[in-house]
């Protein structure tokens, strides 16, 4: 069963403008940011003063002034806001991986399988408003099995951490007015004026007719808070349940506190993995300092392993390039393009420290992640009659069927042929006596061939297909050991000159 953290800021936009204006004292009057509308001055946010004062977002700036003449208004900022909510996103990582913005002014936390790193939902909802109050971000909070019953929670609930028990939603959201459901405002309002105006009340209809008289979208609304219908969020990243954290009571900077946590937090995730029967291939180390700021970094395996001492060995290399700042309050660790991995027996003598890697794969997992990934391949075959669309990167480790033995590809295959010179040979249709090649003349001793390749006609027009684009490749030895693969172009044509060309070698 999901579970949902909703969060909310009732003062979001004016809170993040006193942010970004830390000399603006706060006005002793009621203060309302205001933004034109089509063509007309409105308020978009009115904080609390200016709303004990009857003021309210949307309401026209000469009705608030006329109202409230001491009514101070600054210029509303909307994509500065999306801007921090975006960020603020990003900064909820460290509680939940799956994390959705819910402009303008909240968000979304899938926090499944995580909330006992905090020893509870409440723990986890209380952290997290602690952490944005001391920044001067104050949020509601609410948990729930569906986004919808969270949401009503957060901005209609009593009280600002609401814990709804599993299943045991309904009761909670029975006497939440119908605005509850994120409709549109003029169809709450008319819900409200026909007396209904708590959700049990709507609950027990009958379906069709309330369907006919306020539209689908109000019962799929209604569907979505109780569970009846699922709703998909947007998340900033996927939602991922393998994952790790480590808080810390006082911040840390040294670098060996550094890998030492993140030797800590890897025997912690791979604990589940191997709990599980699981490995992964990627591997994403985040450090999140005082100031909000994350540092993500990544490593990647060829096959899918939960080895810490291997992981966190891979990570060191990348831990000068943390700045720390002020300190590092959290490490997360998320494990991707995870699957199920064989058992293993495991050395009798593993109290010791980790014993001198073996294997391909640890090498190539230390070449790709301090060259790059595309930077370690190996070449995997392609259903294709054309050599220059025959082959592909593919990963090193990964098994694939090799090519046809009875028609054998260089080792080194050109990625632009190149023409040969001066070159021999007794009737057109035999192999090269002798050619030159990068100025230097090449004796053949051995050839074999001709293997006759032709363009994939079936691929394109047919009627594009030219004689001239017929090729006869020969694999030939010279008098030193040497081997090529080359080939004449077209078919042979009295007068004609022959094209002869070398596209690889072979060993």
């Amino acid at each position: 069963m999901a579970r949902i953290l909703c969060a909310w800021s009732p003062n979001w936009a004016i809170a993040n403008w006193r942010r970004r204006n830390p000399s603006a004292e706060p006005p002793p009057s009621p203060f309302a940011l205001i933004e034109t509308v089509k063509a007309v001055r409105r308020l978009s946010a009115v904080d609390k003063a200016a709303r004990s004062a009857g003021l309210f977002p949307g309401q026209k700036a000469t009705d608030a002034a006329a109202l409230v003449p001491g009514l101070v208004t600054a210029e509303a900022e909307p994509q500065a806001d999306a801007g921090a909510l975006t960020a603020l996103v990003d900064w909820s990582v460290r509680f939940s991986h799956a994390v959705a913005a819910d402009g303008p002014d909240g968000l979304f936390l899938d926090i499944t399988g995580v909330d006992h790193l905090w020893g509870g939902e409440a723990q986890l909802a209380s952290d997290f408003r602690a952490r944005l109050a001391r920044n001067g971000l104050f949020f509601r909070c609410a948990v729930a099995d569906t986004p919808g019953a969270a949401w009503a929670l957060a901005h209609y609930g009593q009280g600002a951490e609401i814990i709804a028990p599993p299943n045991g939603q309904a009761d909670l959201l029975a006497y939440l007015p119908p605005a509850a459901l994120r409709l549109e405002p003029e169809a709450a309002a008319q819900i409200e004026r026909l007396g209904l105006r708590y959700l049990f009340q709507i609950i027990g209809l009958p379906r069709a007719p309330f369907a006919r008289r306020f539209g689908k979208q109000a019962l799929l609304r209604l569907d979505q808070a109780m569970g009846r219908a699922e709703e998909a969020l947007t998340f900033r990243r996927p939602p991922n349940p393998w994952f790790a954290r480590l808080a810390f009571f006082e911040p840390i900077s040294v670098l060996e506190d550094l890998q030492r946590v993140s030797r800590d937090v890897a025997d912690k995730l791979c604990a589940r993995l191997e709990l599980e029967g699981r490995g992964a291939k990627r591997f994403e180390l985040t450090f999140h300092r005082l100031d909000g700021k994350a540092y993500p970094l990544t490593v990647g395996l060829s096959m899918a392993g939960r080895d810490p001492a291997r992981i966190a060995k891979l990570f060191a290399p990348k831990l000068e390039t943390v700045d720390p700042g002020f300190g590092i309050e959290v490490v997360t660790l998320t494990a991707e393009e995870v699957e199920t991995v064989a058992g293993r027996q495991v050395r009798l003598d593993t109290a010791r420290e980790a014993a001198l890697e073996e294997g391909l794969a640890p090498l190539v997992d230390r070449l790709a992640n301090r060259l790059g990934e595309d930077r370690v391949w190996k070449s995997a075959p392609v259903e294709s009659h054309i050599p220059e669309q025959s082959a592909r990167p593919a990963s090193p480790l990964k098994p694939s069927q090799g090519w046809d033995p009875e028609t054998p590809r260089p080792l080194r295959l050109f990625r632009r042929p190149e023409p040969l010179d001066l070159v021999l040979a007794l009737t057109p249709d035999d192999p090269p006596r002798q050619f030159q090649w990068r100025k230097q003349t090449h004796r053949v001793r051995h050839a074999e061939g001709p293997e006759r390749i032709g363009v994939e006609w079936w691929r394109g027009e047919i009627d594009a297909v030219r004689v001239g684009q017929v090729r006869d490749y020969y694999r030939v030895e010279d008098q030193e050991g040497a081997r090529f693969w080359v080939y004449r172009e077209g078919l042979y044509e009295d007068g004609v000159a022959a094209r002869w060309f070398l596209h690889g070698l072979f060993g």
